[in-house]
């Protein structure tokens, strides 16, 4: 079907509540997206860090069209296939355990593929004595799996810790669209049009130790979380410092409260570590992830340490389409792709290499990031970042701005140096 066509079909029935560019993509292969016209895009953007395998990549292809042909749906009543190996992966790989992680995936890749060897994945998966273990609800999306993280950080506070209901967020942050997450998300531009919105929320400015302290001793005990990305992507990919991650968690726990990173945008390999707590030798008790946890699937998840997750009960949360049978197999093929082809490594150095790539790009003023998550600013003889990234997609290629002078890259993890010097020499061209 014609863009033409679908921009009428749009215009009359769908809500306008995007702003989209003039292409209407109808196939992909790895890092290309290609239109209704037939015509290539090298895609820098990924679905917003969806697509961690590409596009059309042959492991999830096959995953999901043999599980489309057994079951797609059962509901949480049931136990099903795949669900189990996911947490006991994330679990895993939430403890920097990458051996551990590759043995779980060595084991559910073989179970799949040749019956009876559920015993190596037991054994694979059980926690190594004095191991972390890390429980999961599954979820659709990254704010649901934020609303479950902070349900679960009040309700561990009124039945096992302070007794406090109030949230620590940064200014700055994203962390979904729901009431709940507009009010954890600190930008008056998404909040002003909402309100009333739920209570419960004070606001720190990002990397302000003082501001940070300040607030605790205002709050003391009241204070049951704080909830952070440990790299606000939204703002401009900014990341923490190291500083203010390990006062976070000092104050917090100093309270009897819990630190929740928002690994939405950040985690499953995409900074160069699992997670991007990593990179700071801070360990979160909740976490939140989605985005590439399935690689173009919808799903989300919220992961807490065994001791905070056990105060939920049934019936305290609930998810009709979460952990579902396309779900979960949908993430067992990304985890299990990811933690065996080592791209926690690859991001690291194609990252890298991207980084220092950009910097030397004419009227580039600062790159920051981690792995394959990185901003750049642009000084204001470019004008505005978006002209810049309509330029991008006549030329070929698919990049987000996050501000007037802010564009963002979230490629897929297979990304290559080839494909970050077509990135750079197509930006250098556009931006002279």
């Amino acid at each position: 079907m014609s863009l033409s066509t679908q921009k009428a079909l749009e215009s009359s029935f769908v809500m306008h509540t995007f702003g989209r560019s003039e292409v209407d993509f109808v196939s992909g292969h790895g890092m290309t997206l290609v239109d209704d016209a037939g015509r290539e895009y090298l895609d820098f953007l990924a679905g917003i860090g969806v697509c961690c395998l590409g596009h059309a990549h042959p492991v999830l292809t096959d995953a999901l069209r043999a599980q489309a042909e057994q079951l797609l749906h059962v509901s949480n009543y049931f136990y099903i296939e795949h669900r189990g190996e996911v947490a006991a992966l994330l679990s895993k790989l939430a403890n920097g355990d990458m051996d551990g992680a590759r043995a779980v995936a060595d084991a559910a890749v073989a179970d799949a593929a040749v019956a009876g060897d559920a015993d190596a994945l037991l054994a694979a998966a059980a926690p190594a004595e004095g191991e972390q273990v890390w429980e999961t609800f599954f979820a659709n999306s990254g704010a649901e799996a934020n609303e479950g993280s902070m349900k679960l950080a009040r309700l561990y506070a009124k039945r096992a810790g302070n007794g406090g209901n109030t949230i620590v967020a940064l200014r700055g942050s994203f962390h979904g669209r729901t009431l709940e997450t507009i009010a954890a998300t600190m930008q008056d531009r998404l909040q002003d049009s909402f309100k009333p919105l739920p209570g419960g929320f004070v606001a720190c400015t990002p990397n302000d130790v003082d501001e940070l302290r300040g607030i605790f001793e205002r709050y003391g005990s009241e204070i049951c979380a704080i909830l952070l990305e440990p790299i606000q992507g939204e703002s401009g990919v900014h990341p923490l410092t190291q500083e203010f991650m390990e006062a976070a968690a000092e104050l917090v726990h100093g309270v009897g409260g819990v630190l929740i990173a928002d690994e939405v945008q950040t985690g499953i390999f995409r900074s160069g570590k699992p997670f991007a707590f990593q990179t700071y030798g801070v360990e979160p008790d909740i976490m939140s992830l989605a985005k590439g946890i399935a690689g173009g699937v919808p799903a989300g998840a919220c992961v807490a340490k065994k001791e905070i997750a056990d105060v939920f009960r049934p019936g305290d949360h609930g998810t009709t389409f979460g952990g579902s049978c396309l779900a979960a197999v949908a993430a067992c093929a990304v985890l299990c792709e990811l933690t065996r082809g080592r791209y926690d490594e690859h991001a690291e150095q194609v990252g890298g290499y991207l980084r220092e790539k950009l910097a030397g790009v004419p009227h580039v003023v600062e790159v920051r990031g981690s792995g394959l998550m990185i901003g750049c600013d642009l000084d204001e003889a470019v004008g505005d970042a978006h002209d810049v990234v309509a330029k991008m997609l006549d030329a070929g290629f698919v990049i987000n701005a996050t501000g007037a002078h802010t564009l963002r890259f979230l490629p897929p993890l297979i990304c290559g140096e080839a494909e970050a010097d077509a990135l750079v020499e197509g930006l250098t061209k556009v931006l002279a």
